[in-house]
């Protein structure tokens, strides 16, 4: 089976009018997806519902909506809404988020198994008395540990990793087995020069690369604080991010379709990439590297 190959966009920043006419010219390129973060700005299921309500073939879905956000109820509701409306274009990703974000909003935090498995229990016994409800949308677990994959197979129709290396990925595939989708994100740098674009990967990562949850699963796979203190060394940002040419680049992203990836979702570095808990991340869309990369 052939590889989707999608897009991680952040949109803040980006007006109304000109996000109708990115996501068109995204669509025109032969993209499969585009996945609509939530961290702070605009709420991604409304504006998955004002794309879709503009494009004709794209998926737009949510990449990752916050399970403290919305309870489960809302989220089928919204979710199966807008898969009915679209024709199946969208996706429910869903994500436990990490400490830092969710506390200061108020929430208490919970175990993220434990969490996930009883938000997806809910989210399929939700009362939905609508025509939507014989169209549910399909329902995507990000989470890199083995536990978030384990109910990925048993709750929901795949799962998305972030920043994870090969390993990872034939990990989460043995886990999911061959039938469940598994949607894996890339920071890409469209740059041949190792040390600029290595930086640059570096600087994108920062906020990531400084998260426990993350130590934790690389530690697992063979990396150590030397990997991740001091900015990331070598050799994990060359695992976890892809850097250089077109050629090189699809070369990269081939090795993990090849580890099991049904879907690759770019997620570009930028040259003005920064992090605040309280602003999003670069809100610039990499058109060199998507006219690069593009499918069609």
């Amino acid at each position: 089976m052939k590889t989707a190959l999608s897009l991680l966009q952040w949109t803040e920043g980006t007006v109304g009018r000109d996000l109708v006419d990115h996501a068109r010219r995204f669509e025109e390129l032969g993209y499969h997806e585009l996945w609509l973060p939530e961290i702070c700005g605009r709420e991604p299921l409304s504006t998955a519902g004002y794309l879709l309500g503009r494009t004709e073939r794209l998926n737009v879905s949510s990449g990752i909506a916050n399970v403290y956000a919305r309870d489960a109820d809302c989220a089928a509701q919204t979710a199966n809404g807008l898969a009915e409306l679209s024709g199946g274009r969208f996706r429910l990703g869903l994500g436990v988020s990490h400490p830092v974000l969710i506390e200061p909003r108020g929430h208490q935090w919970v175990p993220p198994v434990r969490k996930m498995r009883a938000y997806l229990e809910r989210l399929h016994a939700a009362p939905i008395e609508s025509p939507h409800a014989a169209c549910p949308a399909p329902v995507i677990v990000a989470g890199h540990g083995k536990g978030l994959v384990r109910v990925a197979r048993e709750l929901a129709d795949g799962s998305f990793l972030f920043l994870q290396p090969l390993a990872a990925v034939h990990m989460a595939r043995e886990l999911l087995g061959p039938d469940k989708e598994l949607h894996v994100a890339v920071r890409c740098v469209l740059d041949s020069d190792a040390t600029r674009a290595r930086e640059l990967a570096r600087r994108a990562c920062a906020f990531y690369i400084s998260l426990p949850a993350y130590h934790a699963r690389w530690a697992e796979l063979g990396y150590d604080e030397s990997d991740w203190s001091g900015g990331g060394s070598d050799r994990l940002i060359d695992a976890i991010c892809a850097w250089g040419d077109a050629t090189l680049l699809r070369e990269k992203l081939a090795a993990f379709a090849t580890a099991g990836a049904t879907h690759i979702v770019l997620y570009p570095c930028n040259p003005d990439e920064h992090y605040r808990p309280d602003s999003a991340m670069s809100t610039h869309w990499n058109w060199p590297l998507l006219e690069a990369l593009a499918p069609r």
